[in-house]
């Protein structure tokens, strides 16, 4: 049995220390803020209830794989899984709109035939076999194995089997999502619900590699996933199932460096003065901290995987609003920007914020989240990864975000009894990560941008886990994370992920 000091309680540090603890192995988490789930908080008000980080869940298997591996209750015994359907409504700048089924090709094909004119679902339909190929290519080396030493094959390599585009005497293949959208799907509205996967995770498309056609594709093929109560519940649920195995937690206990002894990592050293010793430490902090806490740069890949995800962060506002959710509201609404490249170049170049930015409306079918006739909703845009924002630029950001929702939810402001503002401060201090900044998926290509560092470090015996580690940002990601670290440890060096 091995003593294992996990630093941080986020989702994939939760999931690793539930795994390591059902192998046998002591584990004890140490958690510098006063609760668990990273990013995954919950915000009170006058019986109103909000998720303040992720909302809707994709691929749940990874969340059922932890509970049937850890103990006897099934995922589903612990939380209430809802699938949402509608998927996805999306209200485009022409004032066109569409609402897409979840997990249904046939109904996607018809709904966007429907909405967007003849020959629409096709073309998306299309793109989605075409995405499905590039899923089975990188599924395995990206998010269910360690990450390969020889990862500049994943770099190199696009696995988006573009269509060849005839461009004046040239033929071309699509390398960017961007140019996916217009060469193969030929429809601003159709490019714009592609290009609205990656810019969620803080992505820019005029430089995303064709790969991230996973992202949309991951969500159709899988679904999309609500937790009754707010996706806090799961964080909780993850956090008891620890408990269950006994996991020890202390929370306000600051790591602030990992002890070393005969050239590997021997334990952890807390604020107070205090060590702790340990046979493993595991990490799921963003890099940053990891450095401050190491004496030199621990992560294997830095300097050799030639750079991180784009960092971007999310503004997120919490609306109580008088008079119920209506009858047939779709859970999630997606008003899309007018200005696709003012809006990509306030994010990515001139950190400054769009005029009218694409903004995320989530309403929720859950009457435990609000008092009886009223609503609770969640506005949610991309923003610069930054901190040092003056409270004025925040307030004018916060009521574009309003006035751009009102085509979501009609009568906005008149039902609008209080709001909050949950900005990338409020993220930072919940994760640590510089900025606010929110992790990217993994993906393939782009000369390995958005592959992100190995589960294993340069000094033996610490590992990563979590959203910056290997496989990356997301729920799902951080799960598997969880169960790469796991096997690591206790399989060693030769584990090769799950059969």
């Amino acid at each position: 049995m091995a003593r294992i000091a996990v630093i941080g309680a986020g989702m994939g540090a939760l999931t690793a220390a539930a795994r390591l603890a059902v192998a046998g192995h002591r584990v004890a988490v140490y958690e510098r803020t006063d609760t668990y789930g990273g990013a995954l908080r919950r915000f009170e008000r006058d019986g109103f209830s909000f998720d303040t980080g992720p909302a809707l869940l994709p691929l749940p298997a990874v969340y059922r794989d932890l509970f049937v591996k850890t103990g006897k209750e099934p995922l589903e015994s612990c939380v209430e899984l809802v699938q949402v359907d509608p998927s996805s409504r999306h209200l485009f700048a022409d004032g066109t709109e569409v609402s897409l089924p979840n997990a249904s090709r046939a109904g996607v094909v018809a709904a966007l035939d429907e909405g967007l004119g003849a020959g629409a679902g096709k073309r998306w339909g299309d793109f989605l076999v075409r995405a499905r190929e590039a899923w089975d290519r990188t599924r395995r080396p990206l998010l269910e194995e360690p990450l390969w030493p020889n990862w500049q094959v994943l770099a190199e390599r696009e696995p988006y089997p573009s269509v060849p585009h005839k461009r004046l005497l040239r033929t071309r293949r699509a390398g960017t999502l961007a140019e996916v959208g217009a060469w193969e799907l030929r429809d601003p509205r159709l490019a714009a619900l592609l290009e609205s996967h990656a810019l969620g995770y803080g992505l820019d498309p005029r430089i995303a590699p064709a790969s991230a056609a996973v992202l949309p594709y991951m969500e159709h093929a899988f679904g999309t996933w609500y937790v009754r109560g707010g996706l806090r519940e799961l964080a909780r649920a993850v956090y008891e199932r620890c408990l269950a195995r006994r996991v020890e937690f202390h929370f306000g206990a600051d790591v602030t460096g990992v002890l070393e002894k005969d050239g590997r990592a021997s334990g952890v050293e807390l604020s107070d003065g205090s060590v702790v010793e340990a046979d493993f430490v595991v990490a799921g902090v963003a890099p940053g901290v990891l450095e401050r806490l190491t004496p030199g740069s621990a992560l294997r890949g830095e300097g050799e995987v030639p750079g991180r995800p784009p960092a971007a962060a999310r503004l997120t506002l919490l609306a109580a609003l008088r008079g119920a959710r209506p009858e047939g509201t779709a859970h999630r609404t997606v008003v899309h920007t007018p200005d696709r490249e003012a809006e990509l170049d306030a994010l990515f170049a001139t950190a400054a914020d769009a005029a009218r930015p694409t903004v995320t409306v989530l309403r929720p079918d859950d009457p435990g989240l609000a008092p009886a006739d009223h609503e609770a909703v969640t506005l949610t845009t991309v923003v610069p990864a930054r901190v040092d924002r003056p409270q004025a630029d925040l307030a004018g950001l916060a009521d574009r975000l309003l006035t751009v929702a009102e085509r979501a939810v009609p009568g906005l402001r008149d039902r609008l009894l209080w709001h909050e503002v949950r900005t990338p401060a409020d993220i930072a201090d919940a994760t640590g990560a510089e900025g606010g900044a929110v992790p990217a998926p993994a993906l393939a290509a782009a000369g390995g941008r958005l592959l992100h560092p190995s589960n294993g470090t340069r000094v033996p015996g610490l590992f990563t886990v979590g959203g910056w580690a290997h496989p990356g940002g997301g729920l799902p990601h951080a799960g598997m994370s969880g169960a790469l670290v796991a096997g690591l440890i206790v399989e060693g060096p030769e584990f090769r992920g799950s059969q």
